[in-house]
């Protein structure tokens, strides 16, 4: 007996890395005005369900507007703040790459000068010495 199985594959699509959602500060307040409203019971959980929230945001986002904090009612951006890049540092890192060029230049210079100095005593100049 023949058997074939047949596959189909699946159009599934997949985001390569899932967002983190953000919410804009009028909609938290939208929100938070609406769970107030709420009077009976069930209605912050059926508010939650339609929305697709938690009920941790509605606690974060209560706990700002009770500190008069606006701006936290805002997305904030993750990670670590930038340290201001001090004028005075930029300038000493660009004297150090200055120095090092230069020191580099200076020894090459001092080698070209031996060698010129060595070839001279070898051929018998007048007046090249050779260091050791």
């Amino acid at each position: 007996m023949d058997m074939q199985v047949a596959v189909v594959a699946e159009d599934v699509q997949v985001a390569a890395k899932p967002r983190r959602r953000t919410y804009t500060a009028e909609y938290k307040r939208r929100i938070l005005k609406e769970a107030d409203a709420c009077t009976a019971p069930g209605g912050v959980g059926a508010l939650l369900r339609r929305e697709g929230l938690y009920s941790s945001h509605l606690v974060m986002w209560r706990r700002a507007r009770a500190r008069g904090e606006l701006a936290a009612l805002v997305p904030k951006k993750r990670g670590r703040t930038p340290t201001p890049v001090d004028p005075r540092d930029r300038k000493i890192t660009e004297l150090e790459r200055q120095l090092a060029e230069m020191t580099g230049r200076a020894e090459r210079a001092e080698a070209l000068v031996d060698a010129q100095k060595n070839l001279a005593a070898l051929l018998g100049r007048p007046g090249a010495t050779a260091r050791s």
